[in-house]
């Protein structure tokens, strides 16, 4: 919307975020910038899960290493 406010019927879409009309193709540049949001929300949840979940983090690291002792390269 070009005074900034929302439609009604998409209240949880910002304006720019994705193509109007739902058969407009997305341009890379737009499919890029989403898939870099959602690779930088995605990295700070596992990062969070690491914080409140410390033993889960360090079982996982022991089984990575087990499984890099066992890689034949």
């Amino acid at each position: 919307m070009a005074d900034g406010t929302q439609s009604a019927e998409e209240p949880g879409r910002a304006s720019g975020d994705t193509p109007d009309a739902p058969d407009e193709p997305e341009t890379d540049a737009q499919r890029r910038r989403r898939r870099a949001q959602f690779l930088r929300e995605l990295h700070e949840a596992k990062a969070l899960r690491d914080r409140v979940q410390p033993r889960r983090v360090k079982a996982a690291r022991m089984r990575q290493a087990m499984r890099m002792r066992t890689f034949r390269w």
